[in-house]
């Protein structure tokens, strides 16, 4: 059995054009011609034509594709080894190209418009776009939600790290104050208390008395959070959120 150009290239989702071109050079010639001379490609030819175009979408081009399927020693079968080792390899690099890509849409959707170095000298392992959609979920039609997205969006490395810095000071004077035994309703541990609130506010969002009550519960009741305060000092979650309750009070009417 054998086949038109017009079938093979339907076949093969090539254009006639090509065909010809490979036939003037040599890297495709059909087997068969029909008493007007027209080409007639046969089952040879189509397995000849199935392994150009692998090498072709592996990047060689076309006189090395002419000399590697020309070799005296290389059945289908070696090409169709190699070639499926050539294949997977491209699919593994593909695999990290688009997860590359994939995580910087995240990053940018979540507002954090950072190069992956920065990235890792600011957060380290951690990740904030995996926690995005989650966050979106819970608190995505909220207006601090929309404020924090808008205000993240442009921070720039020196402000990450400004925050960053901030941020770790206040845990570290919670944490001397805890381990200090000084109660969580009194003033120091109070106005620590305080400059959290006001750390949100001046980074994130506005964060009134009664929303940052609600935040106090949340590094209690979540414990993901719970591990991250607790890791610093144990009990040190718990004894922030008294301090936020026992703030809020004291600034309520």
């Amino acid at each position: 059995m054998s086949f038109s150009v017009g079938q093979v290239a339907r076949l093969a989702g090539i254009t006639v054009r090509t065909l010809h071109h490979y036939d003037e050079i040599g890297l495709l010639t059909p087997g068969e011609r029909t008493r007007s001379g027209y080409r007639r490609y046969t089952d040879d030819d189509l397995t000849r034509l199935q392994q150009i175009l692998l090498y072709r979408e592996l990047g060689f081009p076309l006189d090395e594709i002419a000399v590697i399927l020309d070799e005296p020693a290389a059945d289908e079968l070696t090409h169709l080894r190699r070639q499926h080792e050539l294949l997977t390899g491209k699919a593994a690099r593909l695999h990290e190209v688009i997860t590359a890509v994939e995580r910087a849409i995240t990053a940018r959707t979540a507002g954090i418009t950072l190069t992956p170095e920065e990235r890792f000298e600011i957060f380290g392992d951690f990740r904030p776009e995996d926690h995005d959609a989650e966050a979106e979920r819970r608190w995505g039609h909220t207006d601090a939600y929309t404020q924090s997205r808008r205000r993240v969006a442009a921070y720039t490395k020196a402000d990450w790290l400004q925050l960053k810095a901030e941020a770790a000071t206040i845990t570290d004077d919670l944490a001397a104050a805890h381990k200090a035994g000084l109660p969580a309703d009194e003033t120091p541990a109070m106005d620590i208390a305080e400059r959290h609130r006001g750390h949100i506010t001046r980074w994130f969002y506005d964060c009134p008395h009664d929303l940052h009550r609600c935040l106090g519960d949340l590094y209690v009741d979540d414990p993901r959070f719970t591990a991250v305060f607790d890791a610093v000092t144990p009990g040190l979650a718990a004894y922030l959120r008294h301090a936020i309750h026992a703030n809020a009070r004291r600034h309520t009417p």
